[in-house]
């Protein structure tokens, strides 16, 4: 066994080997080029384009606009993210296959696009979506020991409305097999019966190849600790290759967001006695149903879904999937009280679906944004009629035995809602294939035209109609939905910028803002900033604030939740500001592209988490002298009712909720407070009128130290030797009693010493165009996020954050073992 191969075994999960197969992740040892000429080794995921620079000649998408009658051509400049993420990659690398494998598949979890895959120089297989997880049986074209992989991919203009990514942006796994083998994706758990005292489980096991005579197939159900407590065998092998039993799992632990509890099965594929292969499946018990009279239900339990809309981009990482950054992503929905995720507008990534499950997130798992009627140029509609049918096929296969998976979506805001004679049917195909791979999900997409959709029978399709905003629509077309319900697919698209405050306070739709450059002269012209308050009233011209939506949730028991736009900033559509350069990065964020939490992270977490009170008071309190004496109003996010607010000991009043009016039902509100430099506190009482706590927020000193906080996934700050695992270092600048500068710009430099190398950098500032993977940025409002890489030999990762104007530094250690 050659060096190489014998590295990627030890360092596999023992839980993946049997006598008889081998799943090894290809990461290292690529080669990448993007002319075939210059090569670099790039650790796989990768995403060639991350990197930059920004430039908004990349996808300088045009689109025409209606003016006084008169068509007009208007720049998107930061439409899809302004990276070069157009054009060609290649890549390649050895894989080594050992003597007596008969069988070898390469699954990748997503490429972007088009790839097309060679082994030894023969074209092995290809994929046209570039979200799709896709395997390709190169049985055929392999030989024992060194084998050439390579991969060609190409990214064309007008293929996207945000950032896609480039590259091999997912893992890809090499699995190895003997004489029989059983195939993952023709493996299927799913509950078929569930009471408190026990549950029956459909259980399907498929191969992929089958021997003649004197086969078995054995299942062991395994609890969290590893104890059978459950099993069934059977040699009943049907046409399709597939064998079907029912075990029963007495006294079951089920699967929610509140206690995301995993079974594991252990399947034995065996002929008289001698075992063919073994694998292990992950699975949760718990029932998913969808009613009029129940509404969403979880295991027999309504509950109202909260929910979030993610792009699969990871802000400073691009489209490489990295399981820390899942994790923390997930962490800080769950922190916030969200319970669910929508996976906008793409397919997702199986780490990403593994962290969902083991963390306890709810999952639509989408599939596309376009079907025949394009969107942009060079959309998945070029595809669609080849390939829908097997994009689903993959989605559904690839995905139907995590628990985290409420409900299947087919698309988003798709034109074809309009055609009265062509959409429905459309619809209800695509939903059909859904439930034929998978009879325990139901199905539904985003309508964002709901007169059409409602009237032309398109909504009525859906086992789930979801309403891409329109809430005035909701109870106009209740009585013409045949389901009972309805959810809101995608809602809010409020926009802010974390940190920034614009005065006077006023609900604005599609607001731009502009200021005054130094040196201002009377009667120039006003520069525009690109950036959005942060009071949290501002929203697009088709949506609207969180609070309607909550309104609609709690007053009308036929809404079953929500899914915001969006749980984090992502890369591309720069809204209000797609005009607007330099912007290259969305503002609809409750966290920004940092993952730093805006203000209204903590509106929306005293709205949703019952298990910890919030209280949460914007702006801050260090405004510059401008300010003085001039109205600046006081918001407090809390879950509690009544608030009284000081400034520098005097009271400016108790304020409780009202649910008459828009922005007083969910929100305590100042509005009349002058600003003078010190301190603000608010004391919230409960609905007795007891005191139940208090916050303070005071002005910040002259600048005198770099603070870091470190986030990794583990309990303590430290990071595994696997060189996969990443610190998320939030570094601010702060007065000499430790509060931020909110309004520090300085330009930070970065250096990684010893077990650790510097992997990204990131400020949440949409206008800013300095790189991700350069070590230098500089401030946004006081903060940014720095991004350590272990190494994969044990130690200690140095990192130190230099501020050269005001001669500071920081070092921090994070133990790497």
């Amino acid at each position: 066994m050659k060096k190489e191969l014998l590295t990627v075994l030890l360092a596999a999960p023992l839980s993946v080997f049997a006598q008889q197969r081998q799943e090894l992740m290809l990461s290292d040892n690529w080669l990448f080029s993007q002319n075939k000429t210059d090569w670099q080794t790039v650790i796989v995921p990768h995403d060639w384009a991350i990197a930059g620079p920004f430039d908004k000649k990349w996808d300088l998408q045009k689109v025409a606009i209606e003016q006084n009658g008169e068509t007009e051509a208007t720049e998107k400049s930061g439409r899809s993210g302004a990276l070069p993420w157009i054009g060609e990659g290649h890549y390649k690398r050895t894989i080594t296959i050992p003597e007596g494998y008969k069988h070898a598949m390469l699954v990748f979890d997503g490429a972007m696009a088009e790839p097309t895959v060679t082994i030894n120089g023969m074209q092995a297989g290809y994929w046209a979506y570039g979200y799709n997880t896709f395997r390709v049986n190169i049985t055929p074209f392999i030989q024992t020991g060194d084998n050439l992989l390579e991969v060609d991919l190409q990214n064309v203009e007008e293929s996207s409305r945000w950032y896609p990514g480039a590259g091999i942006y997912r893992p890809v796994k090499l699995v190895l097999t003997k004489y029989g083998w059983i195939d993952p994706w023709k493996t299927y758990i799913r509950t078929r019966e569930l009471n408190a005292n026990l549950a029956v489980l459909d259980v399907n096991v498929g191969i992929g190849s089958a021997l003649d005579g004197g086969l078995k197939f054995d299942v062991e159900i395994c609890d969290a600790t590893g104890k059978v407590v459950a099993s069934g065998s059977s040699d009943d092998l049907n046409n399709e290759g597939i064998v079907q039993m029912a075990i029963t799992v007495n006294q079951p632990k089920l699967w929610s967001p509140e206690s995301p509890y995993l079974y594991t099965a252990r399947i034995k594929y065996s002929q008289s006695g001698e075992l063919l292969d073994e694998v292990t499946q992950k699975f949760g018990i718990r029932t998913i149903k969808c009613s009029k009279d129940g509404g969403f239900q979880l295991n027999g339990v309504s509950r109202k879904i909260k929910g979030v809309c993610l792009h699969h981009d990871l802000g400073p990482l691009g489209a490489a999937i990295n399981k820390s950054a899942l994790i923390r992503q997930i962490k800080m929905m769950k922190a916030m009280g969200c319970d669910a995720i929508r996976t906008s507008h793409n397919m997702p990534s199986q780490m990403q679906m593994d962290v969902c499950d083991s963390l306890g997130m709810m999952v639509m798992a989408e599939s596309f944004d376009m079907w025949k009627y394009p969107k942009c140029k060079n959309g998945y509609a070029r595809f669609f009629d080849e390939w829908w049918e097997k994009d689903i096929t993959n989605l559904v296969l690839a995905n139907r035995n995590h628990p985290s998976i409420i409900m299947w979506s087919i698309g988003n805001e798709i034109p074809e809602q309009g055609n009265k004679a062509v959409g429905p049917k459309m619809a209800n195909a695509l939903q059909d294939l859904c439930h034929q791979l998978d009879p325990s999900r139901p199905v539904t997409q985003g309508m964002d035209r709901v007169d059409e959709a409602v009237n032309y029978g398109f909504a009525a399709v859906m086992d789930v109609p979801g309403y891409n905003y329109r809430l005035p629509k909701y109870k106009l077309y209740y009585d013409k939905l045949p389901q009972g319900f309805l959810l809101g697919s995608e809602t809010a698209s409020t926009v802010s910028s974390r940190g920034v405050y614009k005065f006077p306070v006023e609900i604005k739709d599609n607001s731009q803002y502009a200021s005054w450059s130094p040196g201002y002269i009377p009667g120039a012209v006003l520069k525009e900033d690109g950036q959005c308050s942060a009071y949290d009233v501002e929203h697009c011209s088709w949506s609207n604030l969180p609070d309607d939506d909550w309104v609609m949730q709690d007053d009308l028991p036929w809404v079953i939740g929500e899914f915001v736009w969006t749980g984090y900033d992502y890369l591309g559509e720069p809204t209000p500001y797609d005009e607007y350069w330099p912007a290259r990065s969305s503002y609809f964020g409750i966290c920004d592209l940092a993952g730093l939490p805006k203000d209204r992270y903590f509106l929306y977490r005293s709205k949703w988490n019952k298990d910890q009170h919030t209280i949460h008071l914007l702006p801050h309190w260090s405004f510059g002298k401008e300010r003085v004496g001039k109205v600046t109003p006081v918001y407090c996010y809390t879950d509690y009712p009544t608030g009284e607010l000081f400034v520098n000991g005097k009271s400016q009043g108790k304020v409780t909720k009202n649910p008459a009016e828009r922005l007083d039902r969910y929100r305590l509100r100042w509005n009349n407070v002058v600003y003078k430099p010190g301190e603000v506190k608010v004391v919230v009482y409960d609905a007795l009128g007891n005191k139940a706590g208090e916050q303070t927020i005071r002005t910040a000193g002259k600048p005198s130290a770099i603070a870091c906080d470190v986030w990794t996934q583990h309990d303590a700050p430290c990071l595994k030797a696997d060189g996969d695992d990443l610190a998320f270092v939030t570094v601010s600048l702060t007065d000499k009693n430790g509060i931020m500068i909110p309004e520090a710009d300085d330009q930070l430099t970065f250096e990684v010493t010893g077990a650790g190398t510097f992997e990204a950098v990131c400020n949440g500032d949409a206008t800013s165009l300095e790189p991700f993977k350069q070590p230098t940025m500089k401030l946004f409002k006081g903060q940014l996020v720095v991004i350590v890489r272990g190494a994969k030999q044990p130690g200690t990762a140095i990192l130190k954050v230099t501020d050269k104007s005001r001669k500071l530094s920081k070092t921090i250690e994070i133990k790497v073992g």
